[in-house]
């Protein structure tokens, strides 16, 4: 695993068409904003687990996936 340092307004990227952005941090939550592709599924890792998906078959259940909107 890569770990970086980043402060408010920085991005990575991941790959040349990921870009992920931070874009607020207050106390100890940070809001990321992510620029993807549209055909690229993008879900919290938690939905997964509440849903009970083996990180292992991801890729192929996500299409089935509804896509969450905050």
């Amino acid at each position: 695993m890569l770990v970086l340092g980043r402060e408010e307004h920085e991005s990575l990227r991941i790959g040349t068409e990921i870009r992920v952005t931070v874009v607020r941090i207050s106390g100890n939550k940070i809001r990321l904003g992510i620029d993807a592709p549209r055909e690229m599924k993008v879900i919290r890792e938690e939905l997964l687990v509440k849903a009970d998906i083996v990180p292992s078959v991801v890729p192929s259940v996500l299409p089935q996936v509804e896509t969450i909107q905050e």
